[in-house]
C-alpha cells in the first residue's frame, strides 16, 4: 500500500499535538537525564577507573568512551517506550489508529507518520545527550555532529522490528518480557558501557549482529574521528537493513490488524 506524504504529516501532526499537552512529563528523561548518566558513570565511575593501565584500552579516558555510546544506546529506551505501549493503547484502548483510518488516510500512512513522530522523540534524545557531551568537554570536532543522523537511524533500526512485534499482540503482558529480557540486556551489552571484546568469546557475536552495537560503535568512532569510510558505510547499510525490513514487517502486520 502506497503512502501519501501529506496523509502521513497529519498523522505525525496529531502526536505533535499530544506531546504539547504532555512535554513537561519528559523533561527530566529526555533534557536531563543525559547529565546525571555521564555525570555518575562517566566522571564519577571514570575517576575510579581512569588509569592508563586500565582505560588505554579504551583510547581516552571512561567518560570519553561512555558518551557516544550513551548518546546510541539512549535512543533504545525511548523507541522501546514510543513502540509498545502506546501502540497497543492506540488499536485496543483509546482507538486512536481506528479514528484515523475512519479519514482519509491508509494504515501506510498512519504507520509512517507515527514512526516519524518516534524518529523526532530519538531526535531530541540524542540532541540532549549530545548537549550534555558538550557540557563536559567530550566532543571538539564538527564531525561528532554525524552522531546525530547516526543515532536517530539507530533509533529507527530498533524502532521498526519493535513495532512489528507490538503491533501483532492481543494485550500489553509481553511487553514487560521484551523490556526486561531485550532492551536491558541490548542496552548494558553492546559496547556501551564496557567494549564487547571483554564479553564470554561465545557471547561476543550476539553482540556484533546486534543493530545497536552498530550505531554504538559508529557514534564512538566519529566522535573518536577514527572511523574510516568503509566501516562508516557498513555500519549505516547494516542499520538502514534493519529499519527496511522492520517496516515492511510493520507495515504488513499493521495492516492486517486494523482491518475492520
Amino acid at each position: 500500500m502506497s503512502v501519501s506524504a501529506a496523509n502521513a504529516s497529519h498523522a505525525f501532526e496529531c502526536y505533535i499535538q499530544q506531546y504539547r499537552r504532555t512535554w513537561r512529563g519528559s523533561v527530566f528523561s529526555t533534557f536531563l537525564m543525559p547529565l546525571v548518566y555521564l555525570g555518575a558513570m562517566g566522571v564519577g565511575v571514570g575517576t575510579l577507573i581512569d588509569d592508563p593501565g586500565v582505560t588505554g584500552s579504551l583510547g581516552g579516558s571512561y567518560l570519553d568512551f561512555l558518551a557516544p555510546g550513551l548518546l546510541a544506546a539512549s535512543v533504545l529506551l525511548v523507541v522501546i517506550g514510543e513502540c509498545t505501549w502506546p501502540v497497543i493503547s492506540q488499536i485496543k484502548w483509546d482507538k486512536t489508529f481506528y479514528a484515523m483510518l475512519a479519514t482519509p488516510l491508509s494504515s501506510t500512512d498512519v504507520l509512517v507518520g507515527h514512526l516519524a513522530w518516534v524518529g523526532v522523540r530519538a531526535a531530541m534524545t540524542a540532541a540532549a545527550t549530545y548537549l550534555a557531551m558538550l557540557v563536559f568537554g567530550v566532543v571538539d570536532h564538527a564531525l561528532s555532529l554525524l552522531t546525530l543522523p547516526a543515532a536517530i537511524l539507530t533509533g529507527l533500526a530498533l524502532a521498526t522490528p519493535i513495532y512489528a512485534f507490538a503491533v501483532t499482540r492481543k494485550n500489553e503482558a509481553s511487553f514487560s518480557l521484551l523490556y526486561r529480557f531485550g532492551s536491558v540486556p541490548l542496552f548494558l551489552f553492546s559496547g556501551t558501557f564496557f567494549p564487547v571484546t571483554e564479553l564470554p568469546t561465545a557471547v561476543q557475536p550476539l553482540a556484533y549482529v546486534s543493530p545497536l552495537w552498530h550505531g554504538v560503535d559508529l557514534c564512538r568512532t566519529l566522535v573518536a574521528g577514527g572511523t574510516t569510510l568503509p566501516m562508516a558505510l557498513l555500519h549505516v547499510g547494516y542499520l538502514a537493513g534493519w529499519m527496511v525490513v522492520g517496516f515492511v514487517l510493520a507495515r504488513r502486520g499493521f495492516a492486517r490488524r486494523m482491518v475492520v
